[in-house]
């Protein structure tokens, strides 16, 4: 969690622009564009990161920097979903590792949370015996959860953008309108249109050729 951060961070105080390989023209390119020219809003967010890096790798407050970090993370991830960005599995499996982490110290944070709370004295908390099964429920929930967000997310879209017009154009030919497909892609990428706009030209390809 915390190198999902530093890299991106450290861009953001150094005054570069993130390199995602994206140009300005994909929807994502888009907002990364417009974020680089907030100025020190920009420089805010990295600090921000950095700081919340450093928290998660010091024992004593990787609880802060766990709360601190799940806002910012769920933002990126339902923006990557947005934009249908390829990056939705990693953001998506960031989010979750963040949530486990967050369920790791619920003793700690289920004060704060609108639940009723069963009193106990220090002394029962103590006695009672630890599960055995908690490892092997824990690491087949990871796994389950995984392997369900890289399934899912193969078949979310019928279409994204891709990260440039090769990966877009090279995914056409799976689909089941190649020429609407690349129409789409040239939308995106040559032409600099935004997200929905493309997708209704795509789906009015798509409606035009079925009704022939």
């Amino acid at each position: 969690m915390a190198l999902g951060f530093i890299p991106s961070g450290f861009v953001k105080v150094t005054g570069e622009r993130f390199a995602s390989g994206l140009s300005a023209n994909h929807p994502l390119g888009h907002y990364l564009e417009a974020l680089y020219y907030t100025e020190y809003y920009y420089t805010f967010i990295g600090v921000s990161q950095l700081v919340i890096a450093l928290l998660l790798l010091i024992p004593r407050t990787a609880l802060l920097g766990a709360l601190m970090y799940f806002p910012i993370i769920l933002n990126i991830c339902i923006l990557a979903y947005a934009v249908r960005f390829e990056g939705t599995r990693i953001t998506t499996l960031m989010v979750l590792a963040n949530l486990y982490l967050l369920c790791w110290d619920y003793n700690r944070i289920k004060y704060v949370l609108p639940f009723k709370q069963v009193k106990e004295d220090g002394y029962s908390a103590r006695k009672k015996p630890l599960s055995k099964k908690f490892p092997l429920l824990f690491f087949g929930c990871v796994f389950a959860m995984t392997a369900a967000v890289i399934v899912i997310n193969q078949f979310l879209y019928d279409i994204r953008p891709g990260n440039s017009l090769i990966e877009c154009a090279n995914g056409c030919a799976g689909n089941s309108n190649p020429k609407a497909c690349l129409e789409f892609c040239d939308c995106i990428h040559n032409q600099g249109k935004p997200l929905h706009e493309c997708l209704i030209r795509y789906n009015k390809a798509k409606a035009k050729a079925t009704n022939r």
